[in-house]
């Protein structure tokens, strides 16, 4: 299409001309996603009538064969294990199989067993440095089981090991985040968060970790006989202490008897009589002579004469 445009006099109108000529059409590249697709859709299709073709010669196999296929065809496996079975390399729908019977085509399935019981690790002892720099060995236990048969064998080569391993980097990163005193006291509260990280970690293989213990911590010699004359130093300083206490309170009561023993002379002939009354009780091979009271109000009259 084309326009032409005319000058003309200011009385007179311009004339405008259009030529009308085919439009082309505008020239789009492919779309690579729809390529991508149909082509996906390709594969698929191709591996479906592959695998439909194998499963209808598995069948003709297992008719020419029976009843000698059903023994390699049936399998069983127990209340505590799950079969992840796989067709032709691809996973059967519905993911594991179990518990009890169920049944594989030959040649085109293959299945692996998965127990599902609990699982003790005892972790090795790990050399940790501490958070204030002291050097201490640290032992665990771990607690767990497959949560997810399917994922423990699509997604990690070896659940068990895998786990194994993760659990001894993760005790030597949380210990190395507290000083000693927090190791030795807070035992069960580095144990409550080994396991969440653990299991945060594992989720994605099928793994659930129950429960981690922290078994022992392992101190150096030195360190244990340098522990061991600072527990010594203060329980001597508490018990000097105590004893001082005890002295001090004695001496103040002995205080306090001897001025009410001094108010009243009779006090002080009965405290006499009580103390010849214990010596006769304890020591009896002692011979006791008795001295009056009244010999002595002489050298007392004297004394207070004298002041």
């Amino acid at each position: 299409m084309s326009l032409t445009i005319e000058n003309m006099d200011n009385d007179d109108l311009a004339v405008v001309q259009m030529d009308e000529s085919p439009v082309e059409p505008i020239q789009r590249p492919p779309n690579k996603m729809i390529g991508a697709e149909a082509t996906r859709e390709r594969d698929c299709f191709d591996d479906e009538l592959c695998s439909t073709v194998f499963e209808l010669l598995s069948w003709i196999l297992i008719i020419l064969t029976m009843p000698i296929s059903f023994f390699a065809c049936l399998k069983i496996v127990q209340e505590y294990e799950r079969a992840v079975i796989f067709r032709l390399g691809r996973l059967l729908p519905g993911g594991s199989k179990g518990p009890g019977i169920f049944f594989i085509l030959p040649c085109i399935d293959s299945y692996s067993k998965v127990d599902l019981r609990s699982r003790t690790y005892d972790v090795p002892p790990q050399e940790v440095l501490t958070k204030d720099g002291v050097t201490v060995a640290v032992d665990a236990v771990v607690y767990y089981r497959i949560r997810n048969a399917t994922s423990s064998i699509t997604n990690v080569e070896d659940a068990h090991h895998s786990t194994r391993l993760l659990a001894q980097t993760t005790l030597r990163n949380t210990i190395g985040k507290y000083p000693l005193h927090e190791i030795l006291s807070e035992r069960r509260y580095m144990s409550g968060n080994m396991q969440i990280i653990l299991d945060k970690a594992t989720d994605t293989w099928g793994i659930q970790v129950d429960r981690v213990e922290i078994k022992d911590v392992c101190l150096p010699v030195q360190l244990q006989r340098a522990m061991a004359a600072e527990a010594e130093a203060s329980r001597e300083a508490r018990a000097k202490v105590i004893a001082a206490q005890g002295e001090h309170n004695a001496s103040r009561a002995l205080r306090e008897a001897a001025e009410v023993i001094g108010d009243s002379p009779a006090a002080l002939q009965l405290r006499y009589l009580q103390t010849l009354s214990t010596i006769s009780t304890e020591n009896n091979s002692t011979i006791i002579f008795p001295l009056p009271i009244d010999i002595l109000s002489y050298f007392m009259a004297a004394k207070e004469a004298c002041k």
